[in-house]
């Protein structure tokens, strides 16, 4: 197993860090290794704002459900699907291109993008003995983090990143079962056998979270999911991206 793999497989979430900022030099080479990343078509269609800012980072972390990790870490990344640039590419070359900028297509492909992107830089800060958390919690109020961070039209803020140094190391979450995740040919299918594996990852899910805790929790997975998802959130997001110019056509 080569070093690449051991960072990826020690990934962990890491929500306390210590009060030291990262070097300009860390914070370029983590982009970089980003925009390394694959891109369909060679579009790009993603950015990345930096936040060093205490005042803009604390009130990010009122937004993302008053999160501590979101005001206190090394540098603050924040993910956008961007298709601004794209626009102004029209203009500059005298082509309409509004009508797959707003196609559900280009939208599905920035959504993607920004991924591929973030997830390059995660390998990155973690290869340089880093921790990270991403932070979902901007999306609770994306009008207001747009406000703050200045994007125009055509671009959406994804999901935050929090960086730093780790002050704390936490248990290794379990994942899925391999079987459950990787199918061959064809999605497997047989509901015995599904719901099987994943009264097994109940098993080792609730044996977790005993033994984190103490005791004091012995949560399943998919009662979690069933909890979150009968409970819809963000119900605005609709709305929001179409009136950003995605996901029109």
């Amino acid at each position: 197993m080569n070093s690449v793999i051991e960072t990826i497989l020690r990934h962990r979430s890491i929500r306390k860090f210590e009060d030291r900022p990262l070097s300009d030099e860390q914070i370029r080479t983590i982009v970089e290794c980003a925009q390394a990343a694959s891109t369909s078509s060679y579009v790009q269609a993603y950015s990345i704002i930096g936040v060093k800012d205490k005042e803009t980072k604390r009130k990010l972390a009122q937004i993302a459900g008053n999160q501590s990790y979101v005001e206190h870490n090394g540098h603050f990344f924040v993910f956008c699907a961007d298709f601004h640039r794209h626009e102004v590419i029209g203009e500059m070359e005298q082509k309409e291109v509004l009508p797959s900028l707003e196609s559900t297509e280009k939208f599905m492909v920035a959504l993607i993008d920004a991924a591929l992107a973030a997830q390059n830089a995660v390998i990155a800060a973690e290869s340089m003995g880093l921790g990270i958390c991403y932070i979902g919690g901007l999306r609770n109020n994306l009008p207001e983090v747009c406000k703050l961070l200045k994007v125009p039209k055509r671009v959406i803020p994804l999901f935050g990143l929090a960086v730093g140094y780790p002050a704390q190391q936490p248990d290794k979450k379990p994942r899925l079962p391999f079987e459950h995740v990787y199918h061959e040919e064809t999605y497997e299918q047989d509901r015995t056998k599904f719901e099987a594996q994943l009264k097994q990852y109940n098993d080792i899910v609730s044996a977790y979270y005993e033994r984190r805790t103490k005791g004091k929790r012995r949560d399943t997975w998919t009662g979690q999911m069933a909890n979150m998802l009968s409970n819809p959130v963000r119900m605005y997001m609709k709305e929001f991206i179409e009136g950003k110019g995605f996901n029109l056509r």
